[in-house]
């Protein structure tokens, strides 16, 4: 059985383009910054491999936008992105002027890919859950065609699901004509125009009651916005400003104003390390540091990597209000 889960997971992380020997890519880098605003570490590694390395009992709370399709960050369609064409992702045309940002189609993989993904998050799972305290939250991204793929594994491993946050954000993927037929077919949508995105909520079980838990391990429970107001789990915004697409423009860019609040919700101790095992541009990293949080944030593609080190402290000393979409 252990066997089957390494070769399982090596053929995965082949896939992603990631040498399970021991890439010159893998841990070849290490960022290391405090200041006045938050302390972070980033690591230029295999997330897997930096997870199975890590001490047990050693991370307080995950937040993280995975490669859910995960065909869509090999280094093959890495390139077909740069490049604007071709490929998974889907570059919309322009429209007045504006030149939209492109997109993952996972409405075309197969089966085989979705296997592919129940394995990768079970690892994830199991991985994540050996590393974390008891009580630790992970709040994990994913989308309506996909998030059960991502919450089975996870569930399957021994985390407690504790709810979803419902993200509304107006996207360009969905409600397309059918293709090749859309005069012919003017009234007809494929699918439902995408207006939300949903990010899982997992917990490590606690040890012990909540109560005994939040002081011995400060995790548990979710921080509260207000005494009178909870955290809740719907949150509208706009998707990332014309300022963060300018300092970060990763595809997956997610706007400081929303991770900031649920950053802040998962160490409700405010004491603990945050970790983000799939970084990109460091979004999730700026949030803990704007809000004075330790973190971890860890990247395997190097161009990623290298936007992260710069756009980090960028975002962090952003302040919200004062931009437009």
């Amino acid at each position: 059985m252990v066997e089957a889960r390494r070769v399982a997971r090596a053929k995965q992380l082949r896939i992603q383009g990631v040498d399970t020997m021991g890439s010159a890519n893998a841990v070849a880098r290490r960022t290391l910054t405090a200041g006045r605003t938050g302390r972070y570490e980033l690591h230029l590694a295999d997330a897997f491999e930096w997870l199975s390395k890590a001490p047990p009992n050693s991370i307080h709370a995950v937040v993280t936008d995975p490669p859910y399709g995960l065909l869509e960050y090999s280094p093959q369609q890495l390139q077909k992105l740069r490049n604007g064409r071709g490929g998974v992702w889907r570059i919309p045309p322009s429209f007045d002027g504006c030149v939209r940002r492109p997109l993952p189609r996972f409405t075309i993989l197969n089966e085989e890919d979705h296997e592919r993904l129940r394995v990768f998050f079970g690892e994830l799972a199991r991985l994540l859950r050996r590393i974390l305290v008891p009580g630790a939250h992970v709040f994990i991204a994913t989308n309506p065609l996909l998030s059960h793929l991502v919450y089975v594994p996870m569930l399957e491993n021994g985390f407690e699901k504790r709810g979803e946050v419902v993200r509304l954000v107006q996207t360009l993927r969905g409600g397309d004509r059918p293709k090749n037929a859309h005069v012919e077919f003017a009234h007809v949508s494929v699918m439902p125009r995408s207006q939300w995105e949903p990010w899982g909520i997992f917990r490590k079980p606690c040890e012990g009651r909540v109560q005994d838990n939040l002081r011995k391990w400060k995790t548990g429970g979710l921080w509260r916005i207000s005494e009178s107001e909870p955290f809740g789990d719907v949150i509208s915004g706009p998707p990332a400003t014309r300022r963060e697409r300018a300092i970060a423009p990763h595809p997956s860019l997610k706007p400081q104003a929303f991770l900031r609040r649920i950053v802040r919700a998962v160490l409700p101790m405010g004491k603990g390390v945050i970790l983000d095992p799939f970084m990109g541009s460091g979004s999730t990293i700026a949030a803990a540091t704007a809000l004075r949080l330790r973190s971890i944030g860890i990247e395997s593609d190097k161009s990623w990597y290298i936007m992260a080190e710069n756009a980090i402290p960028q975002l962090a000393a952003l302040t919200l209000g004062k931009e437009t979409p």
